[in-house]
């Protein structure tokens, strides 16, 4: 498994993906960039580093990316990356590869800071014809049902869920709202702050947990600073998870922009795994999920761009309790019962087995995809554990060994270190 843009210990790929790859007995190889962020390996994984591609430095982690996998992905049964730059790095010679769409990529680029403005819309017809080069050489797997208009060909989806508690470990408190995931100015960040502001003098203090871009540092810093928020910086999933239990809600203000109109924030599943009530914009899927489900409302929908009503909403649950957890146990059944990641976990591994299976067939088409998840609590079905490998690690074993998959990495070990000078 491969990446040089996401954080190696991203949820989608540590957290879901390779831990489910490691639970079906599969061994993984992980090239990702540990040192730039400061990241110990899991002890079961092999991990190699790579340079960190961001802003307009990407050269050289694109360089020694090519390096890596030219190397090393020829021994593999199963390569799998992670970021659209990566298209640019792929060897000639290389096992059955799959690109894991995570966003909408032409639509992304208008909110890159780091692109020059003029050159944002016009990269867009560029980047499609890109991605729809690329489904017709390798597989794809796509993050959201909402990107499957951008593609010729059939591809499977695997959600963004989230492992779901049996029940939350706290109810939903009284003196905090928490915001998880990214931040930058399409997400909210701005917004953010001033609802820190806002809530202050009422005694409710907003927690912010997450990895900002370079323009929204700035601003971050003297919200902390000024005491208007508590910004945490990036917590690894499993951990971030456990502090968000016990707010009096979660927040989501995303702007209204092309790459977040087809897709679910994972931050808005998050929450309700966890029992909080959820205040979010009026992104289409959230909206949706939050208050338009048969089960019941979960959260509040508040305006695009307004914190005023963003504060009335959490001063309302923090206001009425029998709402505030309401709200809590509505949430925790939908994510329960619709967004529990092991029932997804089965079909993903399931998917990869088969690709790699056919792995003598270089060709997309070679194998059909494993088809639609199935329903909450249904038995998976038989399967060998074969072991696969992923885009971005070498593997230092003969191809007589286990078979092995490429991914990322988390937490206990060395990393090995790849010749990336």
């Amino acid at each position: 498994m491969a990446t040089v843009v996401h954080h190696p210990e991203d949820a989608r790929i540590l957290h879901r993906q390779i831990r489910a790859l490691l639970d079906a007995g599969h061994s993984v190889t992980y090239i990702a960039p540990f040192r730039d962020r400061g990241v110990t390996p899991w002890r079961e994984l092999t991990a190699i580093d790579v340079p960190r591609a961001t802003g307009r430095r990407r050269a050289r982690s694109l360089r020694a990316a090519r390096r890596l996998l030219a190397e090393h992905a020829p021994r593999a049964d199963l390569l799998l990356f992670h970021d659209p730059e990566l298209l640019l790095a792929l060897p000639t010679d290389r096992p059955v590869t799959v690109w894991d769409v995570h966003e909408d990529t032409a639509a992304s680029v208008l909110t890159k800071p780091w692109l020059p403005a003029p050159l944002r819309r016009p990269l867009g017809p560029v980047l499609r014809h890109i991605e729809r080069r690329a489904e017709r050489r390798m597989h794809l797997i796509l993050a959201e049902e909402g990107y499957r208009d951008r593609f010729a060909l059939p591809h499977p989806v695997v959600p963004n869920t989230t492992n779901v508690p049996g029940r939350p470990e706290r109810p939903p408190g009284t003196d905090r709202v928490v915001y998880l995931g990214q931040l930058s100015a399409a997400r909210g960040a701005a917004e953010l702050v001033e609802l820190g502001r806002l809530l202050r003098p009422h005694g409710v203090r907003v927690e912010v947990i997450g990895a900002a871009d370079a323009e929204t540092r700035p601003l971050l810093r003297a919200a902390q600073l000024e005491g208007a928020v508590h910004w945490y910086g990036f917590v690894p999933n499993d951990q971030a998870l456990r502090m968000v239990s016990g707010a009096t809600a979660g927040i989501c203000l995303l702007q209204d922009t092309p790459n977040y109109r087809h897709s679910l924030p994972t931050k808005v599943v998050e929450y309700m795994a966890h029992g909080l009530p959820v205040v979010t914009t009026p992104n289409p899927a959230a909206s949706r999920l939050v208050t338009g489900r048969p089960e019941g409302d979960c959260g509040t929908v508040v305006p695009f761009g307004d914190p005023v009503a963003a504060a009335a909403a959490v001063l309302r649950l923090r206001s009425d309790p029998q709402l505030r957890h309401r709200f809590a146990r509505t949430g925790h059944e939908i994510a329960r019962t619709a967004f529990h990641w092991p029932v997804h976990a089965e079909v993903f591994v399931r998917q990869l087995e088969e690709w790699a299976a056919a792995a003598p067939g270089r060709c997309r088409a070679a194998v059909p995809d494993a088809g639609p998840v199935p329903p909450q609590g249904a038995a998976p079905p038989a399967q060998q554990r074969l072991p696969l490998v992923w885009p971005t690690v070498p593997d230092p074993e003969p191809r007589t060994a286990p078979r092995r998959v490429l991914g990322h990495i988390g937490t206990d070990q060395e990393y090995l270190p790849g010749k990336t000078s």
